[in-house]
């Protein structure tokens, strides 16, 4: 999809199909990556809370404060670069979590040195089990295909206009799509997650989650008009095959 003549200083208007190399592509796939498993490694352990009026507390988990980075980064990868692009960045990003996943089985697997006194810990922070892995791989995938491809077609619909509209609109249907599938796969007849409180935990953290996007809207058309600008372009889906499953062009 070609737009009329540009500014000299103006992003061109292409179609996904005809984008090729890219200066900071690689930059934004690497944050990317990095948020989401940091998010993963660092924050999804603990739990912390906000005190309420009348002595009671709110609790949410910790890693809720920056996970959801990971699907700005995902709105500015398909804003800017297309759905193709944006699709080999979260297959990169679930491969990263696989291996995480292994790493993590293996490294706590492994019987420590006589005298160390950090197994017990090392169990208790990365020895999730495979139920939570599972359903929190499962879980991103959907969430961020889900994501950008809602964003994707949006572009197409509102023709490039009203970005505020496409990446809330987007992290609704992504993150709800995480919450719904994560929570129920990894907590469902659990001791200590009756089906209500379960309900009520993932919609909270799906509302969060969405809140925090629409707060960080202005740095996302902060970091979208920048990167238009210097990369040249501003890339329309309309040739774009969405299957998930492949990882080329």
């Amino acid at each position: 999809m070609s737009g009329p003549a540009p500014a000299p200083d103006q992003p061109v208007q292409i179609s996904a199909a005809d984008a090729r190399q890219f200066r900071y592509y690689d930059l934004v796939m690497a944050a990317f990556v990095a948020i989401l498993l940091l998010s993963n490694i660092i924050g999804a352990s603990k739990p912390s809370y906000i005190p309420l009026p009348g002595g009671g507390e709110w609790a949410f988990a910790a890693g809720v404060m920056f996970f959801p980075v990971s699907y700005i980064i995902g709105d500015i990868l398909t804003e800017v670069y297309g759905y193709a692009r944006a699709r080999r960045v979260i297959w990169t990003g679930f491969a990263a979590l696989a291996f995480m996943a292994f790493m993590a089985w293996v490294v706590v697997s492994l019987p420590p040195a006589k005298g160390w006194p950090g197994q017990e810990s090392y169990e208790f922070v990365f020895g999730n089990s495979w139920r939570i892995v599972i359903a929190s791989m499962l879980a991103f995938w959907a969430g961020e295909f889900a994501n950008s491809y809602v964003l994707a077609r949006m572009k197409l619909w509102t023709q490039g206009r009203h970005l505020w509209m496409r990446t809330i609109g987007s992290t609704i249907v992504g993150q709800g799509l995480d919450s719904l599938i994560f929570y129920p796969l990894a907590f469902y007849g659990l001791v200590g997650w009756p089906p209500e409180q379960l309900m009520q935990v993932a919609l909270s953290q799906w509302l969060i989650k969405t809140l925090w996007e629409a707060l960080l809207t202005p740095a996302t058309y902060m970091v979208v008009t920048t990167l238009k600008r210097r990369e040249g372009v501003d890339v329309f889906d309309d040739k774009t095959d969405f299957t998930p499953f492949q990882a080329h062009l």
